[in-house]
């Protein structure tokens, strides 16, 4: 009679299923965070899973704050796949309770991504001591449970460089310097006040950039004068603004410089102000 029962239940498909929990998280004697990126461009916080991948924090050059947060996983997800992210109390804090921090969607092909408010939330809650944890059904085995914690263990000090160093970000990032026009006060090769402020800048970014391909200079004059002089007058932009470029590290190979002088006006001349338009470097930096 057993028998029988047991083999229906074969049948039907109705045995039960134990599910499995696999789970991921480094120990309390390994756990490491590091700091691979520490400049004025970037800052990158690294914390290895072993077995799984490793978390990282990433925060850019940019005119806005930013925060981005990638699980970066050994295995991409197969499919779409619902994800808990809870503050859980590590096993050296027994009886403090946990809660959930969000739930979101694991892509295809994708690592986990949590952006700016979320992903400082998920800082703020380590430097409390707890543990975030990732929770999903396996995308190949969807009858086990997958956990991903992030450790808080000797998390603190190198969070507290994390922190110094987004604090000393640039305040624009390389889409704002890539393309730059300066206009110059007339007759010479001195540039507007608000000209030399965006040339600060553009030599601030490439003193850190290492990843610059090519600096596209486009020199121009107005029309007053000769044609010869205002020729004459834009290769002296050029050049002055290639010494620029050449002490703030780019390679004198990796400049070209082009004099168009008074040709190719985007404005008439015909006024004070229109012929400031036209007394312009247009630089176009290109990364590999």
């Amino acid at each position: 009679m057993r028998w029988r029962i047991f083999m229906a239940l074969i049948l039907c498909g109705s045995f039960p299923v134990k599910a499995d929990l696999r789970s991921f998280i480094a120990d309390l004697d390994t756990a490491q965070w590091q700091l691979s990126l520490n400049d004025p461009l970037s800052c990158q916080l690294v914390h290895d899973i072993p077995a799984y991948g490793k978390a990282v924090f990433t925060s850019r050059a940019s005119k806005d704050t930013n925060l981005n947060f990638t699980l970066d996983m050994w295995v991409k997800p197969s499919k779409k796949t619902p994800v808990t992210l809870k503050s859980l109390a590590p096993k050296w804090q027994p009886g403090k309770s946990g809660y959930l921090l969000t739930e979101f969607d694991f892509y295809p092909s994708f690592g986990g991504e949590l952006l700016d408010d979320l992903a400082w939330n998920v800082l703020a809650q380590l430097d409390l001591g707890m543990q975030p944890t990732f929770s999903y059904n396996d995308w190949y085995n969807v009858q086990d449970q997958v956990s991903v914690g992030l450790s808080s263990a000797n998390f603190k000090s190198t969070f507290s460089a994390f922190k110094a160093c987004v604090s000393q970000l640039l305040p624009f990032s390389f889409e704002d310097i890539s393309l730059t026009v300066l206009s110059y006060q007339s007759g010479g090769v001195q540039l507007t006040s608000a000209a030399q402020e965006q040339l600060a800048k553009l030599k601030a970014y490439l003193a850190f950039d290492s990843n610059v391909e090519l600096v596209l200079i486009d020199a121009y004059s107005d029309s007053y004068g000769s044609r010869h002089y205002n020729q004459s007058l834009s290769q002296k932009r050029a050049d002055a603004l290639k010494g620029v470029l050449l002490e703030s590290g780019i390679d004198t190979d990796r400049i070209l410089t082009v004099v168009h002088g008074e040709k190719r006006p985007i404005a008439s001349n015909l006024s004070v102000d229109e012929r400031e338009r036209n007394r312009r470097v247009v630089i176009q930096i290109t990364k590999y």
